[in-house]
């Protein structure tokens, strides 16, 4: 009787427990394969100029690969950032929080770690999670199923990753192609087909010193590239902030790390360092390469110094700018087309694979880049060139193909964007804006101005504190600290932004209603002078 009973119960039982398996076999969970949210790839690049991207402009480079991003999606022109520096944009990006709140606000003070990031949530909410490339801050990122990240700012050549499962570990080849092949063998071996991804594909190039792959430096180097209009302003018109700025391609670019003039061809013709690191910088980076990769850079490069060393003590100041300009644009675009190279390699796998469909795909980078504008190199101003950063963005089915929006986005808003299309509820502390209603085609109702605040001051390149408030048509800046000016530009009149309009009676209204503003949306944000002073006091400590 006993048996008999524990027979029935034990049947039970089993028709229980077959009964729930197949009740979840057709109604699959969140996890299985027929999870229909969107797969997201966010593709960033470091000091990546919209202007190098011919989807903006065609005048210095070629980059099919990220062109077809807008062309089967969706070109911003008036993207930007909130501070225009690699670690607080990246640190933006993470927690859609400004730098004064998340506390990341220049390369120098360590990211608050206890903070919610965007990953963190897509994990937790049954996505599978990678990121592979430059994070530039902290060595082991939270919400990351598998991650492969550069020390710091890594080198072009030979890097080592500091790796999830492995330690640190020295890779041989080229940095921008190591980050592309890592991406695709996680898409290829690692991916979890039952799960959507949030895979980070995150590019050291085109940040400085631009060391180009073979392929591209023995092209680039012949290649000779027009010189923007403003190669040799003299910043009349403007305040003490642009006129003090230390970025000036022939006074404060490194002769041997960023021109790549060998150290002892500089001690031959007595030019001296312009930094303390110049000379290592070449050694940290050319000095990185094996024998067969150094052999053939120096078959490309010896010439170059050779023919500088023949010609210098006949080169004027003007001569000498030039030629460092086409030293600038030949390395650091030889380094963009090896990032466009890897972009079309990721592309093209997820149109192979079956995944371009339903995945959302973003190129961005931290923030934007001078390339001669203004005599410069280098970004942190709020002028455009620096402020305004490329974005392109693909979802095929829910965004038009070949449109363009001219509203004010950021990187501020991406967190939201991405747990927006995902269907995640954003945590309440964010502070960005979806882009998802703009991707429909659903423009009206979005912010019309944007907020930006800068803070390393002083620091390497000498760009002074400032915040200001921008938007398509208006340019509001204070510079603050050790000084007290105010900047205006009429973006529309003035695209290079040449002229300060602030003391002009016939712009005193747009003064008065931007001035208003900007302290709104200050009180918007949670920033304020005490914020302000707090930041500066810490530089002093």
């Amino acid at each position: 009787m006993f048996r008999k009973y524990c027979f029935s119960i034990a049947g039970y039982f089993l028709i229980l427990c077959l009964t729930f398996l197949l009740s979840n076999c057709t109604e699959p969970s969140q996890a299985d394969s027929s999870d229909e949210r969107p797969n997201i790839l966010f593709i960033m690049s470091d000091d990546h100029a919209y202007q190098a991207i011919s989807a903006y402009s065609d005048k210095l480079i070629q980059t099919p690969n990220i062109d077809r991003i807008a062309e089967e999606g969706l070109l911003f022109t008036n993207a930007c950032v909130t501070n225009s520096i690699c670690a607080p944009s990246r640190a933006v990006i993470l927690t859609g929080k400004h730098s004064h709140l998340n506390g990341k606000i220049d390369n120098r003070f360590p990211f608050d770690t206890t903070q919610i990031t965007f990953p963190q949530i897509f994990q937790q909410n049954g996505y599978q999670t990678a990121m592979f490339g430059k994070l530039h801050f902290g060595n082991s990122p939270k919400g990351f199923d598998q991650f492969k990240i550069l020390p710091g700012q890594g080198t072009y050549y030979n890097p080592d990753f500091i790796t999830k499962n492995e330690g640190t570990i020295r890779v041989e080849g080229y940095t921008t192609d190591l980050i592309t092949d890592m991406t695709l063998d996680w898409m290829e071996e690692e991916r979890d087909q039952e799960k959507p991804f949030l895979l980070m594909y995150l590019h050291k190039a085109p940040h400085r010193e631009w060391l180009p792959p073979e392929r591209h430096y023995k092209d680039f180097t012949q290649r000779t590239f027009p010189e923007p209009a403003t190669l040799f302003d003299d910043y009349e018109g403007r305040g003490a902030a642009a006129a003090n700025a230390e970025m000036n391609i022939l006074t404060h670019m490194n002769w041997a790390g960023d021109s790549k003039l060998y150290p002892e061809v500089m001690d031959e013709l007595g030019i001296a360092e312009t930094a303390n690191w110049d000379k290592a910088a070449f050694e940290r980076e050319v000095g990185r390469q094996n024998e067969e990769q150094r052999a053939k850079w120096d078959a490309v490069y010896r010439p170059i110094n050779e023919d500088f060393k023949a010609r210098y003590a006949d080169m004027s100041r003007e001569d000498l700018m030039r030629w460092r300009y086409q030293r600038y644009m030949q390395d650091y675009l030889g380094c963009i087309a090896a990032v466009d190279d890897g972009v079309g390699r990721v592309l093209d796998y997820l149109e192979e694979n079956g995944l371009a469909e339903n995945t959302l795909v973003v190129y961005t980078s931290d923030q934007g880049f001078y390339l001669g504008e203004h005599g410069w190199f280098d970004k942190r101003f709020i002028y455009d060139e620096s402020f305004k950063t490329p974005l392109l963005v693909r979802w095929p089915n829910v965004i038009t193909p070949n449109t363009t929006n001219t509203q004010m986005v950021q990187n501020l808003d991406f967190a939201q964007t991405f747990l927006d299309a995902a269907g995640i509820t954003a945590p309440d502390d964010m502070q960005g804006e979806s882009l998802v209603p703009l991707f429909k085609g659903d423009t009206a109702d979005f912010r019309e101005a944007v907020y930006y605040h800068y803070y390393e001051y002083p620091a390497v390149h000498m760009v002074k504190r400032h915040y200001g408030i921008v938007t398509e048509d208006y340019k509001l800046v204070h510079f603050y600290d050790d000084i007290d000016e105010w900047e205006l530009y009429d973006r529309k009149k003035d695209t290079q932004e040449m002229k300060n309009v602030y003391d002009d009676p016939a712009y005193a209204d747009v003064v008065a209603d931007l001035t208003k503003k900007l302290a709104d949306l200050r009180v918007q944000y949670k920033d304020s002078e005490e914020l302000d002073q707090m930041y500066i006091d810490m530089y002093k400590n």
